[in-house]
């Protein structure tokens, strides 16, 4: 009898009660995709639409053990990364994560809120940057992050590109500049590629304030395409898709009060079943 296996693709991030950002998108963007999703919660918000009430933290040591259970258990294919809030959270996930064989990493750096406001301290940057970076495969920033990131204004298409080169040289293999927040009637985004080209993608701008785990869904996006054997430069153009109809499709939608979230299963894929050799 022939056997088969899941493209299987892991999530390290934070709990979104509420169900449109955190782990919530990233397991409802991988199972769209085709993918099988398994999960290492970080921190647990207690958060709706309208935001972030409190947050409590797990113990390291939980995060430690729920990486190796995984990683003993069932190998993933790729993983993203989500909001690492302390030091000592991003030195446990890499630590855990230098323990095993390399699999395509997507780190979305998530260190400014809606609001402006930053989440993260600067030493957490710090340090992110010396031991993240260097096994990420691609970095996903938005405006915000890239001008935390940069240490520079990020405002304008012109701003995005001086903010992508500093943060390339920062060592990081790829980064996707997201252009949401451009006061543009279009959305552009820039991908610097390890080789060194910068591919510039344009999307149309949706009036809408349902794009709550927007950042989660592109790069858990990104990362199942990868887990499905797709090359880097086609999951980051693949996962952007999917995420721009996942707001297009839930754009009219009232989920909640504040902002809602989009519509993963739009197009929703039966899980793929790839033969073992």
């Amino acid at each position: 009898m022939k056997t088969y296996k899941y493209p299987s693709a892991l999530t390290i991030a934070g709990f979104d009660g509420s169900g449109g950002a955190g782990i919530q998108a990233d397991i409802k963007t991988f199972s769209a995709l085709g993918c099988y999703a398994t999960s290492v919660l970080t921190a647990l918000p207690v958060q709706n639409t309208t935001g972030v009430k409190n947050i409590f933290t797990i113990p390291y040591q939980a995060v430690s053990e729920q990486i190796d259970s995984i990683f003993e258990d069932i190998f993933p294919d790729a993983m993203k990364i989500g909001m690492v809030h302390t030091p000592e959270l991003v030195e446990t996930i890499v630590s855990g994560l230098q323990k095993y064989a390399k699999t395509p990493l997507v780190f979305d750096p998530v260190m400014v809120a809606t609001s402006g406001h930053k989440l993260i301290e600067d030493e957490t940057i710090k340090t992110i940057v010396e031991k993240l970076f260097p096994l990420a495969d691609v970095i996903t920033p938005n405006m915000d992050e890239a001008a935390v990131l940069a240490e520079m204004k990020v405002e304008s298409l012109d701003d995005m590109k001086k903010a992508g080169e500093k943060i390339m040289n920062l060592g990081c293999k790829s980064v996707l500049m997201k252009g949401g927040h451009l006061k543009t009637d279009k959305i552009t985004s820039l991908y610097f590629a390890e080789d060194g080209q910068v591919h510039s993608y344009e999307f149309e701008k949706f009036s809408t304030n349902n794009t709550h785990g927007s950042g989660c869904t592109l790069s858990s996006a990104i990362a199942s395409y990868l887990a499905r054997g797709e090359n880097l430069l086609e999951a980051v153009k693949l996962g952007q898709e999917f995420a721009h109809n996942a707001i297009n499709y839930g754009k009219d939608v009232k989920t909640g009060e504040g902002n809602g979230p989009l519509n993963h299963f739009f197009n929703p894929q039966k899980l793929i079943k790839n033969e073992l050799e």
